[in-house]
This record gives C-alpha cells, sequence and structure tokens, in this order.
C-alpha cells in the first residue's frame, strides 16, 4: 500500500484553516458558502474547489487569483503558507465543539454574516457569544450590498472597486447602515470599522461589505481572512506530526456499511487499518479504520457514487470513517490515532473526562436538554445558566421516554422545570404521546435561542398562573382607619369611608379588629363613585363590608386589619413574600400576633 508521511524534520508544513460560516437566519450565511464554492468551479481551471465530507476546500490556485486584485491594489505581495481553506458547511454549533482543544473550537477563524438592512439581530447575539466563549476570531460580512437603493454591481468585482462606481447617496447610505453596525457592536464590546479604514487588526474587528448573489466583495473577504492567518495565526496551523487527529461531525447508518462517522481531521495523517481511539457517551471506543471515504470532485457529481475510497487522509479534510463498533460513538467527540495500550489509556482518561465535564447528570430540580452533539449541548448549557436556568441533565442524542418519565417528576416538584429542550434531535411519536399524557412539555428548535426564549416563555406562563393561584388564594395584609364622619350605610352591607394607612385591601378580603376579632368581608371598593380592584397605602377609598354593624362591631376613628392567615404551602409562601415589601412582612407579623399572639 503506498504510504505517506509528512516531513517535519526540514520544513514547517501548514494545513488549510477552517472556516466557519455563522449569522442569522436568512442573513445569506448559505448563499455566500454557495457563492464561494462555485468559484471557479464552473471555469474548470486547475485546482478548482474540492468537496469534503462536512466541508469544502478552496485551494491556494484559486485563491490567488481571486485576491491578488486585492493585494494589489493596497500595494502588498501576495503570500498564503497555507494549502486553502477549509469552510465548514455544518448546520449548528457541531463547529464549536471544546474537545479538539480544551475551551477551544474546531473552527479556527470564523465569518460572521450580517445582513446590511438587518443589523445585528438575536441570532446574530448567538453566534457572538459563542465566538467570544470559544475565543474564535472573526470577520463581518455585511451582506447583501446589491440590494441597497442606487447600487451598481459588477459580478465578482472587488468591494475597493465597486464603491468607487457608486453614487454619493448609495455611499452615504451604506455608511449609515455599516455604522449602525458598528455601534451595536460596540454594545458587545467590539470595535469595529470597514475593512479598509482598519489599520490594526488586532485592535479592530474588520467589517466587509459583501454580496452573495453577485459576488462582489468576496475577493476582499477571503483577502482579509488569508491575511489574519497568515500574520496571527500560522503556527496554530503547523502539522505537528504524522499520527491523524480528529472531532467527529455526525454518527449515521450507511447502507452496506453500518454505523459510519463523518469527521474532519484537523493534524496529521489518517490511514486505512490505524487503531483510533474516539469518545463516547458512557467509555470511550477503540476500533480500527477499515475504510477512508471522500466525496468525489464537484466536477464529477454526476457519477453515480458520491464517495471515493482512499488509503490515507491528511490534515485538513472532512472524511467518512468506516470501522467496527461505531454506534456508541457521540458528535463532537475527539478522534486520535493511538499505537501502544498506555497511550490509548492516558487519551481514554483526557476524553472522558471532557466529556464528563459537557454531559450534565445530577439529580438537582432542573431541565433536561438533549442536543444532537456536544458543542450544541455545551452551547444551550452556558446559555441557561447564565439565565439562571438549572438543568438535571444535559445529553447527545433522540429523547426518549425515560426523559419524559423524569420530566414528569421533576413537574412534580416544580412545574415550570419539567421541561425538555430537544436541540436538533429527533421525538420519536410514541415519546410525544407519552409526553402529551404525562403532560409534560418538549420545547424542540434547531435555533438555540429560540428553544431558551420558549422556555423563558414557558417558565413565565406557570409563574404567572402560579400568582393567578396565589392571589387568588391568599390575604395581604393591610391596616385601615375608619375615618370619622364618613358612615354612608350603618349596615347590609355597613358603607365607611377609610384610609389604607399601609399595605393593600382587595375586593373578598376578610377583616379583623385590633383584638383580632371578625367584623365582616370587603364586598366592593370605590372611589369618587368609581369601583376599584385594590386600594393601596395613601388612598382614601369608600368600602362595603358585609356582616359589619356600624356602632356594633365597627366604630368610627377604628383601626382595622385583614385577615390575613398563615400558609402552609412552601411555594406560595417563598412566592407570597417575594410580593411583600419590607413594611408589609412587617405588618403581617404583627396582624398574625394580634390574632394568636405569635409572630412568623
Amino acid at each position: 500500500m503506498f504510504r505517506r508521511e509528512i516531513d517535519v524534520s526540514h520544513q514547517k508544513v501548514y494545513r488549510q484553516p477552517l472556516v466557519a460560516v455563522l449569522g442569522h437566519v436568512d442573513a445569506g450565511k448559505t448563499s455566500l458558502l454557495d457563492y464561494i464554492r462555485k468559484t471557479r468551479v464552473a471555469a474548470k481551471e486547475p485546482g478548482a474547489i474540492t468537496q469534503h465530507v462536512g466541508a469544502s476546500e478552496v485551494p491556494y490556485d484559486v485563491i490567488k487569483s481571486l485576491c491578488d486584485p486585492i493585494f494589489k491594489k493596497i500595494g502588498l505581495k501576495f503570500e498564503f503558507k497555507a494549502k486553502g481553506l477549509l469552510f465548514i458547511d455544518l448546520p449548528g454549533h457541531e463547529a464549536f465543539t471544546n474537545l479538539r482543544r480544551r475551551g477551544g473550537s474546531l473552527a479556527d477563524i470564523a465569518i460572521l454574516v450580517v445582513d446590511v438592512h438587518s443589523g445585528v439581530q438575536q441570532q446574530t447575539v448567538e453566534s457572538i457569544n459563542i465566538l467570544r466563549l470559544r475565543k474564535t476570531p472573526f470577520v463581518v460580512a455585511l451582506n447583501k450590498i446589491d440590494t441597497l437603493e442606487g447600487w451598481k454591481s459588477v459580478e465578482g468585482r472587488p468591494f475597493i472597486e465597486a464603491v468607487n462606481d457608486q453614487s454619493p447617496q448609495t455611499i452615504a447610505e451604506l455608511d449609515r447602515l455599516l455604522y449602525r453596525v458598528v455601534g451595536q457592536l460596540a454594545e458587545m464590546g467590539f470595535d469595529s470599522d470597514r475593512y479598509d479604514r482598519v489599520r490594526d487588526f488586532t485592535k479592530k474587528l474588520a467589517i466587509v461589505p459583501t454580496s452573495a448573489m453577485t459576488g462582489e466583495g468576496i475577493p476582499d473577504l477571503i483577502a482579509v481572512l488569508i491575511g489574519l492567518v497568515q500574520r496571527y495565526m500560522l503556527d496554530k496551523l503547523e502539522i505537528s506530526g504524522r499520527k491523524g487527529r480528529g472531532v467527529v461531525l455526525e454518527v449515521k447508518k450507511e447502507p452496506g456499511k453500518g454505523t459510519v462517522v463523518a469527521a474532519i481531521l484537523y493534524d496529521g495523517i489518517l490511514r486505512e487499518g490505524d487503531r483510533i481511539l474516539i469518545g463516547g457517551v458512557d467509555s470511550s471506543v477503540i476500533t480500527r479504520v477499515r475504510a477512508i471515504l471522500r466525496p468525489r470532485p464537484l466536477e464529477e457529481i454526476r457519477i453515480k457514487s458520491k464517495f471515493q475510497r482512499v488509503e490515507f487522509a491528511e490534515a485538513a479534510s472532512g472524511i467518512m470513517i468506516v470501522a467496527p463498533d461505531l454506534d456508541k460513538v457521540i458528535p463532537g467527540a475527539p478522534i486520535y490515532v493511538v499505537e501502544s495500550e498506555e497511550e490509548a489509556e492516558e487519551i481514554k482518561r483526557e476524553i472522558e473526562e471532557e466529556v464528563r465535564s459537557i454531559l450534565i447528570r445530577s439529580d438537582a430540580i432542573g431541565v433536561i436538554v438533549r442536543a444532537d452533539a456536544l458543542g450544541s449541548l455545551e452551547a444551550i448549557s452556558g446559555m441557561l445558566q447564565a439565565e439562571g436556568i438549572p438543568i438535571r441533565r444535559g445529553d447527545i442524542g433522540d429523547v426518549s421516554r425515560s426523559d419524559v418519565f423524569e420530566a414528569s417528576i421533576i413537574s412534580k416538584e416544580d412545574e415550570k422545570y419539567g421541561v425538555i429542550l430537544a436541540f436538533n434531535v429527533r421525538v420519536p411519536p410514541d415519546v410525544e404521546q407519552e409526553a402529551g399524557e404525562r403532560g409534560v412539555r418538549i420545547i424542540k428548535s434547531n435555533i438555540i435561542y429560540e428553544l431558551v426564549e420558549g422556555l423563558k416563555g414557558h417558565i413565565a406562563e406557570v409563574e404567572r398562573k402560579l400568582e393567578e393561584k396565589l392571589l387568588s388564594t391568599v390575604v395581604f395584609p393591610a391596616e385601615l382607619t375608619f375615618l370619622p364622619g364618613y358612615t354612608f350605610r350603618n349596615s347590609d352591607p355597613a358603607i365607611i369611608g377609610v384610609e389604607v394607612v399601609s399595605g393593600r385591601i382587595l375586593p373578598g378580603y376578610p377583616l379583623i379588629n385590633d383584638k383580632g376579632k371578625k367584623v365582616g368581608t370587603v364586598l366592593e371598593i370605590q372611589q369618587e363613585g368609581n369601583r376599584k380592584q385594590m386600594a393601596r397605602a395613601g388612598e382614601r377609598v369608600a368600602i362595603s363590608i358585609k356582616g359589619g354593624v356600624v356602632g356594633r362591631n365597627i366604630k368610627e376613628g377604628q383601626v382595622l386589619y385583614t385577615d390575613v392567615r398563615e400558609i402552609e404551602d412552601e411555594k406560595l409562601r417563598s412566592l407570597f413574600f417575594s410580593k411583600l415589601s419590607e413594611q408589609e412582612k412587617a405588618l403581617y407579623r404583627k396582624i398574625l400576633w394580634i390574632k394568636y399572639g405569635k409572630m412568623e
């Protein structure tokens, strides 16, 4: 078998940087990737773009022809030591798994796509938070400039040429929208500007105006990317040795092949027959590579078989691995080529410690999270923790009946947390049915902020219903004075004028006197002839009292109190006290003392 080694003894060898593309839905992420992918492919130039599993490679030759005009215009010599750019074509947060390096990401650099008209949106914020969490450098593509009023488009033209061909009104509108984004990014702690106005890319975030439809600005975007890579992160791309290392993107079943994994190889070489160690849910899997598959080149897409078998793959590349015992592997897990038992055991311990730090299994009252990959799970967990929402269990894979059973138990303890969050995973029909029967809410989405917002909405609704229950079953403390000269009716019911000294009164509240004796129930509250649902401290109102008789059990000038009760239900009690001011809490204790001779 032909074998190839990476010789690092005499010169450094650099792999392609891995580039992720993120942004709000409809900002143009897919269109941007599609344009980059098709660049020069139609012309079938040498070095045309190569398709990988989960990635597309733009090789050096294409980059050079694309970016040469930019470098010439700004007076720089084109130089790029890496073999090209590898764009990761992933829909979710798989590009940001932290198992490649603790706290790192699969992506080396990212493009954040922002709609020029919409600016920074909710998913943009989510993407920025994940990039910040992973410490991933990024460039902003301010997309859809071709839709600006009066914009004159020329296919594939660099922005720094296109901008000189626009009217002053169009340029003014572009600047207005661009600096709105600059302001929005400043609120998130980023100093940014249009890329051709940036002097120090380590201090300012570059914004490149682009059009994914016409290709304008794409040469500028690629030039900024490779400039950043070349100047600030080349050492990170050095291939360290011959043993392959990678990350699992997806685990799936393929007809005739069994369970396979799609993966990104980010260092070294992987060969058929190599012994590999891959992370799993409960323990790591050690197996041998039976086959390595790669997509055929884009020019050969009409060929019936989409994949071709290769003897080896080298970093960086997207591949499919065929091997035994892959069914227990999880997306986001690392892949290592191992040669000895000692090495395998050491790496296994490291991997399992990392996986355990992301998977959550506790006895705490909290929500259940199911996600498609470790990177997604960690991102969701981080956002929930930032919102102060506890997690009972965070796991990988489809929602199960045991999840529903566990959530139903949690719901009995605290209804607002008896919820299952399903991020980009299946909820089988029988599981959905059981959830309905048990009253368990399953919130599904493939957008993290929608998932979190859905949960926050559920929590708010549960709390609102609990508050309604509280208001309908408890009596808030109040102290009121029967104003002398304000007897409007003596009885059946008595109607009197009072001043609320402290607290609040509502219709239906029972009243007692300063001896703790019941004097009747408030039927209605009026102020200047208008009915009121509540009267607070400082207000003077007329109240009707069922059971009250002026001169017998109530007298002018007398102090009355609402007939508060002790609350046995701990949840209601906690919520009740959260609604009281310090003054009302003191009054509540005073009334209990009047009634029972004791204080809470």
